[in-house]
C-alpha cells in the first residue's frame, strides 16, 4: 500500500517588533536616514511610497487651506510623527492638533492632541483607506480624511471605536464639510481637491 508522506508545517518565525524609542534612536544614530520615507506601524518599520507631484500638491493644498484658517485655534503639522503607543508612530501627511505655543518642539503629538488627520493617497490608497485610517480610529482620533487622488474625492472617516471608524463618507466637488472637532470650521471640498490639470492646448497657448 502506497503511503503519502506527511509534510511538516512551514516553520513560523517570530517578528522582532521595534518600540517608538528604538525607532527614533535609529534615526538619531543614522541607521534610518533623515530623507528616508519610513514610519513605525505596530512595531514594524514600513517604507512609504515616493511622493509624486499630485501627492505633494495635495499635502501643500491642505496645509495652505488649514493654515489660512488656524489663527492660533489649532496647530497645522505637516508630515510629522504621531506617538500613538509604544509600537506605533505613523507620519500622517497633515495633522490638525490642539494649539501649542511651542509648536510641538519638545514632544510629538499624541492621540489626545489630535483633532484631524489627513492622508493624501495615490498608490497607497487601499492601505490608507482600509488599514491606516482604522488604526487612527482605534486610537480615538476624532476624524481622518483620505484625499483619494485617483478618484478625485475626499473620503471621510468618523465615529472612532475599538474596531476603527464606524462611518465612512465620500465627499465630492460641491460638498461642504465641518471637522467633528472643529464644528465652526466649514470647508468647501473643491478647495481641498486638486485643480483640474491643464490640457496640452492650454499649456501651449
Amino acid at each position: 500500500m502506497a503511503t503519502t508522506p506527511v509534510k511538516a508545517p512551514p516553520a513560523t518565525r517570530e517578528r522582532r517588533k521595534f518600540t517608538v524609542d528604538e525607532y527614533f534612536r535609529m534615526v538619531e544614530a543614522g541607521v534610518l536616514k533623515p530623507k528616508e520615507r519610513v514610519e513605525l506601524i505596530e512595531g514594524e518599520i514600513l517604507i512609504m511610497p515616493p511622493m509624486g507631484p499630485p501627492n505633494f500638491g495635495g499635502v501643500t493644498r491642505h496645509a495652505r487651506v488649514f493654515i489660512s484658517r488656524a489663527a492660533n485655534r489649532f496647530s497645522v503639522l505637516v508630515q510629522g510623527p504621531v506617538h500613538l503607543d509604544e509600537h506605533t508612530a505613523p507620519e500622517p501627511d497633515v495633522i490638525l492638533a490642539k494649539f501649542r505655543d511651542d509648536d510641538y518642539s519638545f514632544a510629538h503629538a499624541t492621540p489626545e492632541d489630535i483633532l484631524l488627520i489627513v492622508e493624501v493617497a495615490d498608490s497607497s490608497l487601499a492601505y490608507d483607506r482600509e488599514v491606516k485610517a482604522h488604526i487612527y480610529g482605534r486610537f480615538n482620533i476624532p476624524e481622518t480624511w483620505v484625499l483619494n487622488l485617483p478618484g478625485n474625492c475626499l473620503e471621510r472617516f468618523t465615529e472612532p471605536g475599538p474596531e476603527g471608524y464606524g462611518q465612512h463618507t465620500v465627499l465630492r466637488r460641491g460638498d461642504k464639510v465641518r471637522p467633528v472637532a472643529l464644528p465652526d470650521l466649514e470647508l468647501v471640498v473643491d478647495e481641498l481637491l486638486l485643480p483640474v490639470a491643464p490640457t496640452v492646448e492650454e499649456e501651449q497657448g
